[in-house]
């Protein structure tokens, strides 16, 4: 794997990078120090043509602009200190009751508004591998104690990401850490509609207003049985709200490493039966 680091601004205060990780079998990522965040996946398709499979933008800056911040889909950015919503920005820990930043109706996002995806972070190449890193305050967004955070990249010839995180704290703090990146093996032709997805589930969260009821439901006879592969689109129109935007409850063994979810582009021709009439073909940020 090779690295090349670029340098977007050079203020001496807010620092701006960007990383190339590129692999000997075509594949290369593209991290910004903003918000640990991959802008770039391109990688090259069982016929060896190379596609973009991210959504992302070319110049790292845009990440930082007003624009982008007023409306925030998260592109590709690391979401922390906590990912997903908390009901009300409230939780209790230890007895005691902390409220947190609010953004997202009346309730806490992906750590906030100046969350993880705004920080920028340092990054360090290490034995041929990327390490970016960041410390978050006690009180940091409402959250307790002092909190150093490390992400781990690196790039295989076979084509594989893997990114090992790593958080220690001073205090108790809930600490949930991911990627939210956009996939799309179309590459820039089309949606995802048509992509198959598996995933090892037997439950998921039934939620109100995005937050779960504390129910594990059964996703038997729903459109949320992917223990098979099924098409994004195949079901999505007999939601409510027409979108997945619910949490799997992975049946493996807790502590035990095992693969979660597959995803692969069905062949057109294959998929035309589940095209609804004059369905825009655009992707929109956050729809699914």
């Amino acid at each position: 794997m090779r690295i090349q680091e670029t340098i977007i601004s050079n203020d001496k205060q807010r620092p701006v990078y960007l990383y190339e990780l590129s692999n000997n079998t075509g594949t290369t990522v593209k991290i910004t120090n903003i918000g640990a965040t991959i802008t770039s996946i391109t990688t090259p398709d069982k016929n060896g043509k190379i596609e973009e499979v991210t959504l992302g933008f070319d110049d790292p800056m845009t990440y930082l602009s007003d624009n982008y911040k007023s409306n925030c889909p998260y592109l590709g950015t690391t979401a922390g200190r906590f990912a997903n919503r908390i009901a009300k920005g409230q939780f209790t820990l230890s007895g005691k009751t902390y409220q947190l930043a609010i953004n997202n109706g009346e309730n806490h996002l992906h750590g906030g508004p100046e969350g993880f995806h705004f920080k920028l972070w340092k990054g360090e190449i290490m034995d041929n591998k990327l390490v970016m890193k960041l410390s978050s305050p006690d009180n940091d967004e409402g959250y307790p104690g002092n909190l150093e955070v490390s992400i781990t990249y690196q790039l295989t010839d076979d084509h594989e990401l893997i990114m090992e995180y790593y958080a220690e704290t001073d205090q108790a703090t809930p600490v949930n850490l991911t990627n939210h990146a956009y996939f799309n093996l179309s590459g820039q032709s089309g949606d995802i509609l048509n992509h198959e997805v598996m995933i090892m589930a037997d439950q998921y969260t039934p939620a109100i207003d995005a937050i779960p009821t504390g129910e594990l439901a059964s996703v038997k006879d729903t459109p949320f049985d992917f223990t098979s592969l099924h098409t994004i689109g195949e079901r999505i129109d007999s939601l409510p709200e027409k979108t997945y935007d619910h949490n799997f409850v992975l049946k493996h063994k807790e502590g035990e490493l095992e693969r979660a979810a597959s995803l692969r582009k069905r062949r057109l021709a294959e998929y035309w039966k589940y095209l609804p009439p004059c369905r825009a073909c655009n992707f929109m940020p956050d729809t699914f």
